[in-house]
């Protein structure tokens, strides 16, 4: 009965739960990022991103204007006398407790005095409004007030002001994101290049050694990464391109032209037979054919390959770290100015959470811009 057309089979709902789940796993953790990357240190610290919406209870430790500012302090009555608000400019704050001394936040509630000796004294509303009092002349800086307010949901630009227009070489990633650019986009379009051109070769160009070609191709594909990375940076440093964009982009093409060549293959070989034998009988070259009828037909496994290429040269850590060796920091990608940012602000997580979210917003746009082509590269020559 679990076979009746129209039914679904259980198994059909676990996929579905997966799925979900996947999404989820993969949502929050971004949704996240992309919530703390809009908020202070002071809301990181204090409470999770999923409260950021509503009103949150933050211990602060506030200050009353200096006594030495000019127009600050008044004598009323024989009594030196300094007003404001702690808050500045508050909207919706209200104080539940407060006190004088960090070891006893919690010692009078809005409107009590405190009685800080010597004559002084002082007095906090519930709305951060502030009388400090005394009989001498007040000097040094501002009395400290230790609060338990509730804010209202703030959420800020300066973040993005910091990491992308920061003077600081050492905090900006906007020159990072340009070096970014500079590193993949030649990475993509070279690798995709050569791939469709040997794919092509393999595919419909019979020559003599093409079975194994295409088996040392397969063979490319379980070579690790790391295996070749010093021979490499060896061979680019004899012959002057190393550590610089050029050995980066050749490296990159390297290690990606073979997943390439493999995709593209696959893909070609699925296309009509007849197309290709009416251009030649028609008189057209194998340029022709290439240029002309190959390329527009495999645009979504040409589409596809851009996508893994793209996302894995704009992630990369690896590769930047080895060929792309810069002291000045003049070609720092933007992987690696994270890193330097974890390092020298491990205790900032707004410009942290900023610096990551800008580091995922473009491969972010480029993947649901042309997921659609993804499906189809990736399943072509999989059914005849």
């Amino acid at each position: 009965m679990d076979n009746i057309a129209g039914s679904k089979s259980s198994l059909n709902w676990i996929v579905q739960i997966s799925v979900v789940l996947l999404v989820a796993l993969w949502l929050f953790p971004t949704v996240g990022l992309l919530v703390s990357s809009f908020r202070t240190a002071d809301q990181i610290s204090n409470s999770g991103w999923w409260e950021s919406l509503f009103p949150t209870e933050r211990n602060l430790t506030l200050r009353a204007a200096d006594p030495d500012d000019e127009g600050v302090q008044q004598l009323i009555d024989g009594v030196y006398t300094i007003s404001g608000n702690l808050f500045g400019d508050p909207e919706d704050v209200e104080i539940s407790v407060w006190g004088t001394s960090s070891r006893a936040i919690s010692d009078y509630v809005p409107g009590e005095t405190a009685d800080m000796g010597d004559g002084e004294t002082m007095t906090v509303q519930a709305n951060g409004d502030y009388v400090w009092t005394s009989t001498e002349e007040l000097t040094g800086r501002g009395q400290r007030a230790f609060v338990t307010a509730t804010t209202p949901p703030e959420f800020t630009l300066d973040n993005y002001d910091q990491v992308l227009l920061s003077d600081n070489a050492t905090d900006s990633m906007a020159k990072a994101f340009f070096n970014t650019l500079t590193v993949t986009i030649p990475a993509t379009i070279i690798p995709i290049m050569m791939a469709a051109f040997a794919a092509y070769a393999l595919a419909w160009m019979d020559f003599p050694g093409r079975a194994i070609l295409i088996a040392f191709v397969v063979a490319l594909l379980v070579v690790p990464l790391q295996l070749a990375l010093i021979p490499l940076l060896r061979l680019h440093l004899e012959i002057g391109i190393g550590k610089g964009y050029l050995g980066t982009w050749m490296a990159h093409t390297g290690f990606g032209l073979p997943l390439a060549i493999y995709l593209l293959r696959n893909y070609m070989v699925g296309l009509p037979r007849d197309i290709i034998e009416n251009a030649r009988v028609d008189g057209a070259t194998d340029f022709q054919i290439f240029t002309k009828i190959i390329l527009p037909l495999s645009f979504p496994a040409l589409a596809s390959f851009a996508i893994f290429q793209f996302l894995w040269v704009w992630n990369d850590l690896l590769v930047a770290k080895v060929f792309l060796i810069d002291a000045t920091g003049e070609t720092t990608v933007m992987t690696n100015q994270i890193v330097e940012l974890l390092g020298t602000r491990g205790g900032n997580w707004e410009i942290l959470a900023t610096a990551a979210f800008v580091s995922i917003a473009v491969p972010l746009v480029v993947f649901f811009a042309m997921q659609k082509y993804l499906v189809r590269g990736l399943l072509a020559g999989s059914v005849k």
